[in-house]
Parts: C-alpha cells; sequence; structure tokens
C-alpha cells in the first residue's frame, strides 16, 4: 500500500504490458501540476485531506505526459505525442505547470526510432497530447484524428492547425486504425473526443485519453474537470467507462494518471470501484 501510494504523486517511466501480439508501452515525455480544487471544483479540501497520497509536497496533483507506443510485429503506432519540447506555467486555474522534452529520450531507450512510427493517433487536440505532432520528429508521420474533432481546428492556433493540416487523415467511429485498433468517440472532454480499444490475447486495453485526469475519478463518476467541453456529457460518459473499467479481462491507460498509468477498477467498498494499476 505504501509503494502504491507513492506512485499516486509522481509522473510515470516507462511502463509495459503485452496483449498477445501486441505490446503496448508508456512513453514519458514529461510531467504536469496540476491545482485539485480548480481541477476538479466538486472536491473540497475535506476531499483531498481525507486522500493526501494523490497530492505531492507542495498539494499539487502530478499528472504524467506523453504517449502510448502500440507495436504489432515491426510496425509502430503512437496514441497522442506528449507536450513537446515546451513549458507552461499558470498563476492561475487548473494547470500550475508542465514540462515536455522526454519523448525523443524515451523511444531511443525502447529501441524505437522516430522514424519508426507510421502514425500519430490523437484522442484529441489539446497542447499537452499533440506537442510532439508540430515539430520535425514526428513530420514524417500520419496524423488520425477524429473527423468531429477536426471539423473544430478552428479552436486550435493556426500555427498549429497549418502543422497538422499537412498530415492528417480523419477517423471515425469503429474505424480500425493498427492491427487490434479500434476508435470509438466520445464526446465530452472536447467536441470530437476519441478512445482507442486495443484487444489481443483474450483481453482488451481502453486508452481513454482525458475523460478521466485522476484515479480518484473513478469511484466519483460525476466529477468532471474543468477542462472538459461539456460536464454532463463526460460525466454520463464517464459513467459508463468506468463500467466497463470493471469488466472482466478489461484495462484501462490513463495518459495522466500519475505512475499508475495502466489498470483497472475493482470495489473496495463502499468508497466505490478504486484504481489498481496493472503491471504486467
Amino acid at each position: 500500500m505504501a509503494d502504491f501510494n507513492a506512485r499516486l504523486s509522481r509522473p510515470s517511466g516507462i511502463r509495459s504490458l503485452r496483449l498477445g501480439d501486441v505490446s503496448v508501452t508508456y512513453v514519458p515525455d514529461g510531467a504536469i501540476r496540476l491545482r485539485p480544487l480548480d481541477l476538479l471544483p466538486d472536491t473540497t479540501d475535506a476531499t483531498w485531506a481525507a486522500h493526501p497520497e494523490y497530492l505531492d509536497g507542495s498539494g499539487h496533483l502530478t499528472a504524467s505526459a506523453g504517449a502510448l507506443l502500440v507495436e504489432h510485429g515491426d510496425r509502430a503506432l503512437l496514441i497522442d505525442a506528449g507536450i513537446g519540447p515546451h513549458t507552461f506555467e499558470s498563476p492561475e486555474g487548473p494547470l500550475h505547470s508542465a514540462q515536455g522534452g522526454a519523448l525523443p529520450e524515451s523511444l531511443a531507450a525502447l529501441g524505437r526510432r522516430p522514424e519508426d512510427i507510421e502514425a500519430v493517433a490523437f484522442t484529441h487536440l489539446h497542447p499537452d497530447h499533440l506537442g510532439w505532432a508540430c515539430e520535425p520528429l514526428l513530420a514524417h508521420a500520419e496524423f488520425l484524428v477524429s473527423e468531429p474533432e477536426w471539423e473544430a481546428r478552428d479552436l486550435l492556433e493556426p500555427r498549429v492547425a497549418a502543422a497538422l493540416s499537412k498530415n492528417v487523415r480523419t477517423i471515425t467511429d469503429g474505424t480500425e486504425v493498427f492491427p487490434g485498433v479500434r476508435v470509438r468517440i466520445a464526446p465530452g472532454h472536447t467536441l470530437g473526443h476519441a478512445e482507442y480499444v486495443i484487444t489481443g490475447g483474450g483481453r482488451r486495453l481502453i486508452a481513454f485519453g482525458d475523460a478521466m485526469h485522476s484515479p480518484i475519478q473513478g469511484a466519483h463518476p460525476a466529477w468532471s474537470s474543468r477542462f472538459d467541453h461539456d460536464l454532463p456529457a463526460t460525466a454520463a460518459h464517464r459513467h459508463r467507462l468506468v463500467a466497463e473499467l470493471s469488466e472482466p479481462d478489461t484495462l484501462g491507460f490513463g495518459v495522466h494518471f500519475a505512475d499508475v498509468v495502466f489498470g483497472h477498477l475493482r470495489s473496495d467498498g463502499d468508497d466505490g470501484p478504486a484504481w489498481h494499476p496493472v503491471d504486467a
């Protein structure tokens, strides 16, 4: 329990799972620090006093930031593209600070070159998910974006939209984007937020993007994030997602879930479903 609690307040390193013929690996790019009361406005000081294990020494939530590498044979796909070589800070609001830059080094540690990545499939187009796609590192790759997300590209900075547009292919709900990987569109966090369901070896993994920002939301699916575009819609979807992640042979990947990015939900009594990390 002590080790689990420590993992809730630190960013993740490289972690991998095997799903039959498919390998999935979290590729770190950096970390984000969040103000808990601003991120989850339905929480109170009492909430976090009861769950101090989620907070770092300065009282912030720690979120990982990176990508999911999906490998099938010699082929390689990234889901999302991290923050990129950037640093963000904000004096107020949910975001305290964010820093990226480690993704090239992380790929190298996994024996992968950037040119090995044939495509990047985005959950959505927020800066902490598309960073390296706007850099030369991934300029060769195809960018897979849900159709409604790309239709709302006017919300992007013009330079970002221009960088992505050279390589974009829009995808629709149910499309198989890679062997064993299908997209499903679940609006709420953004207009066209996408999740990716990866199946193999009798198990499935749901890479759910920002449908949840913290493992604590597994027990409280009604708690929407300040970053969510449509709070009621994302809360309704999160209730369905929590039910799925509680099913046998179903795992989740939460890109922002500190050092417990892979896991599933199991009932721990009266407190509701709790996130249990899975490391193999």
